[in-house]
């Protein structure tokens, strides 16, 4: 039997929407005002959507469960998978002791708590959204910014707030892709309107992130550094994203950003290093030089984890791994069984793609690194043990959260949001990046957030004379705002940050940025509308009934040997460089 999904319960949008609503609300209620644990908000929240879509939408007990549970089981795979792998990536490097030369080879280029922020959070971030996403960039690098002595509530929170240039273009260009198949236009218009709005973010946000850790004063001390990352990252991203597409201009401007920045800082230096109040003062001993070697072996986890991030990104492989390494299921009791509002049954299929996810990459890239740094895979297994023991609150904060996501989806709840919000007339592209913003804080997704609301975007500025790729575009670029304050990311740093049980902290430290940047990018799509047009790039939508094209698995397997050849090379050349002296474990 089917259930169809209800927009207007009351039958008056305006009430409908106070309703539906109140679970966001509640979220924003409890970890601001009440400071509740993250987990324990997620939950309640998710039991407030369930009985809301039950007593007042009419979805049926069942399908609200089954909604609920689907999403719980989405948040464990893929989503926890990665963290899990990341943090684990980061454990087995602490305990083997090479973090500490690490941590030295940072202080040789820079100490200042400034610089590193710029060239982990923001650049290296950057370049880690591009070929994974899905959380990964800001669980590494939040772990690495804590491992260098950063305070963990301002190295969670700068990696939250940084991530929010790169989400656009991120896994490879995919939200992009997705907002593209929901509408009909073409990837390439849609990547050139989004790349002609965030640069103007992403110029800005350097300044606006040593601003937030040091202070205006402070922050005109590394003017040279934050221009050179801002201007770098920024013309690099507009210049890709008009040109190649949605696929690189994260990975081109993340690479451009760190590249400039080293280059900059072996020629300027500021004239004093900045620190945290009351952090401890360096321990880095200057007498110990670290060989070449040395240095290689301490990164090559994160080397090696670049190397099979780029591959995983390669749709052939992808297609190969999906071919052989995936398992797809029709959700029982809940596949096509809701109608949406058109009367078209929603598919609910469950991909356990254990070969292609980004999770398995980061695993990958961590077994390969355990000999090298001269663990044993018996200890690395208790660091793995550790590791999901350290986790057990994000990974059910993240369960609860996807599932309140599902339910919030499949009842019509967001859609009552996204509807009040569409009738605003003429004043809907101001509102359009707040619909894409809060998608992505209810899914945690900014693909997500896209197939949910690209349909209804792109409609409504039709029906009022804007162009729908101004307002499909907004979707994408108010999405990446809402990033720093999902749920779903919040656990993720906490994990990686060492702040869980206090994600109560780490939202308040988010959420007032997350909506000055988004009335910035909402005052921009509105002039992009109206005032400066001539800024929309020309395009054609996509004919009906495309052919599509058959995966070339031959392509896939030779990326596949190429990949085994480098790895096997790094490898080998690791050993070769450090073989002629046995280095002594590193105390921590």
């Amino acid at each position: 039997m089917n259930w169809q999904q209800v927009i207007d319960p009351f039958g008056n949008i305006g009430l409908s929407a106070l309703l539906a609503v109140v679970p966001i609300l509640f979220i924003f209620w409890a970890l601001i005002i009440r400071k509740m644990k993250g987990y324990q908000a997620s939950l309640i929240a998710t039991v407030l959507a369930i009985l809301i879509a039950i007593s007042a939408y009419g979805m049926p007990v069942k399908l609200a469960l089954l909604s609920t549970v689907n999403g719980a089981l989405y948040g464990l795979f893929p989503i926890c998978w990665i963290i899990i792998t990341a943090v684990f990536l980061f454990n087995i490097t602490v305990r083997s002791g090479q973090f500490q030369v690490i941590k030295h080879y940072m202080a040789s280029i820079t100490s200042d708590r400034r610089l590193q922020a710029l060239l982990i959070a923001f650049a290296f971030g950057s370049f880690l959204e591009g070929m994974a996403g899905f959380g990964a960039p800001v669980a590494i690098t939040a772990a690495l910014l804590v491992g260098l002595g950063f305070n963990p509530l301002y190295a969670a929170g700068l990696c939250l707030i940084a991530n929010t240039a790169p989400v656009a273009f991120g896994s490879v260009g995919i939200p992009i892709t997705v907002a593209s198949q929901v509408t009909a236009i073409p990837e390439l218009a849609i990547s050139q309107m989004v790349g002609r709005t965030l640069p103007l973010l992403s110029v800005f946000l350097p300044f606006y992130l040593v601003v937030i850790m040091a202070g205006f004063r402070k922050t005109r001390e590394v003017w040279p550094a934050i221009v050179v990352a801002g201007v770098s990252f920024a013309f690099l991203q507009w210049f890709s994203s008009n040109t190649l597409g949605p696929a690189l201009p994260d990975v081109i401007a993340g690479i451009g950003s760190i590249v400039s920045l080293i280059v900059l800082l072996k020629f300027w230096k500021p004239k004093g290093t900045w620190r945290f109040p009351n952090e401890p003062a360096p321990t880095i001993l200057n007498d110990i030089n670290y060989t070449t070697g040395q240095i290689i072996r301490a990164w090559s986890p994160f080397i090696l984890l670049t190397l099979v991030i780029i591959a995983w990104g390669l749709k052939p492989i992808k297609d190969v791994f999906n071919a052989v390494g995936q398992v797809q299921f029709e959700f029982p009791g809940l596949h096509n069984v809701i109608l949406d509002t058109s009367g078209h049954a929603v598919p609910h299929l469950f991909k356990f793609n254990y070969l292609s996810a980004t999770g398995t990459a980061i695993l990958l890239s961590a077994l390969i690194s355990i000999p090298l740094m001269g663990m044993r895979y018996r200890e690395a297994t208790k660091v793995f043990g550790e590791t999901l023991r350290q986790l057990t609150f994000p990974i059910i904060t993240i369960a609860a959260v996807l599932g309140f996501a599902y339910i919030v989806n499949d009842s019509g709840i967001s859609l009552t949001m996204a509807e009040a919000l569409a009738n605003t007339g003429v004043l809907f592209p101001f509102f359009a990046p707040m619909l894409g913003w809060l998608g992505v804080f209810i899914t945690g997704s900014d693909t997500s957030a896209n197939a949910l609301f690209g349909k209804l975007q792109a409609s409504t500025a039709t029906s009022i004379g804007v162009d729908p790729v101004v307002t499909v575009s907004a979707n994408v670029s108010g999405g990446v705002i809402g990033k720093m304050i999902s749920p779903q990311s919040i656990a993720v740093a906490a994990a990686a940050g060492d702040l869980v049980g206090k994600e109560s902290e780490l939202f308040r430290f988010t959420v007032k940025h997350s909506f000055y940047m988004l009335m910035a990018i909402c005052c921009i799509v509105l002039a992009q509308a109206y005032l400066f047009s001539w800024v929309v790039p020309h395009y054609q939508m996509i004919a009906a009934g495309a052919a599509s094209v058959i995966p070339d698995f031959t392509e896939g397997y030779l990326y596949l040997l190429i990949l085994a050849i480098v790895l096997v090379v790094f490898v080998a050349a690791v050993k070769v460089i450090n073989r002629k002296k046995v280095f002594p474990r590193i105390s921590q």
